[in-house]
């Protein structure tokens, strides 16, 4: 065996853990210690990656503050892959529909092995906003209505899987446990949209429905979030069934032939 290659290896997969966090964290960033410990990582050995990654302007810090975030390279990444893998332009029609109609805050979120991750939102003129989500942060599948619309449309199989890998963080949103997480999603995959009430953001109720890429695959979500009182049981099927023509409207799109587009899971 290659030990160099192996710890190698080893480094770069602890590096895209650290990478992942800083995406959540924004512009604020993560103290060391907070990177730390949601990694699993010594404090040495986050340092010793971090330092790696800064020599590379994927990550900048702050001598005032001691905190990291991504740095310039990160972003000009994300500029370059934006052009094969962007859906973002697909969807914009199909969220501002929903947000028009429903002047509520719609969101696209899109699977990222594990986690669901904000992609994109279209605040709603409600007087009231519900920004539950910031564009770029990260949750386990199936903690919020996007996540678990995905979630509940993929095999029972890969799914327990998922489920199992989340289980540990799962009681930091609400509470949630496996069995909980389990039910909601035979629940959704039932009704064809997930509606969580205030599991994540005490009086926020959301709505949301999955869309597939041309083989099929469960990608991403379409959501909706507004304050519970707003959410009666009638708005609530009203949004349910213009979540789901804005999911499938994506879908359309997902299949139509563009030369030069690739949408990756």
């Amino acid at each position: 065996m290659n030990t160099k290659n192996t710890s190698e290896a080893g480094s770069l997969k602890r590096g895209v853990v650290l990478l992942k966090l800083l995406a959540t964290a924004g512009a604020r960033g993560c103290p060391l210690s907070e990177l730390s410990e949601k990694s699993g990582m010594p404090h040495p050995s986050a340092h010793r990656i971090l330092k790696q990654l800064m020599a590379e302007r994927l990550v900048a810090h702050n001598r005032e503050t001691h905190r990291y975030k991504l740095g310039p390279l990160a972003f000009e990444l994300g500029i370059a892959g934006s052009t094969m893998y962007d859906v973002r332009d697909l969807c914009e029609p199909a969220m501002a529909e929903l947000e028009r109609a429903t002047e509520d805050t719609v969101y696209l979120v899109l699977r990222s092995g594990f986690e669901a991750v904000c992609m994109h939102r279209c605040e709603g003129s409600f007087p009231i906003r519900t920004l539950v989500l910031e564009v770029g942060s990260r949750r386990p599948l199936g903690v919020g209505a996007g996540g678990l619309a995905i979630l509940a449309a993929i095999a029972p199989d890969e799914r327990q899987e998922i489920i199992e890998r989340v289980a540990p963080v799962l009681p930091m949103f609400g509470k949630l446990t496996e069995s909980a997480l389990l039910e909601a999603c035979e629940q959704t995959a039932a009704t064809g949209v997930a509606v969580i009430q205030n599991r994540v953001s005490l009086g926020v109720t959301a709505v949301g429905a999955h869309f597939c890429d041309s083989m099929g695959q469960p990608i991403g979500a379409i959501s909706v979030a507004a304050l519970t009182q707003r959410m009666t049981p009638g708005r609530v099927r009203s949004i349910s069934e213009r979540v789901r023509a804005a999911a499938r409207q994506v879908e359309l799109c997902l299949r139509a032939p563009v030369a030069g587009r690739t949408v990756r899971r």
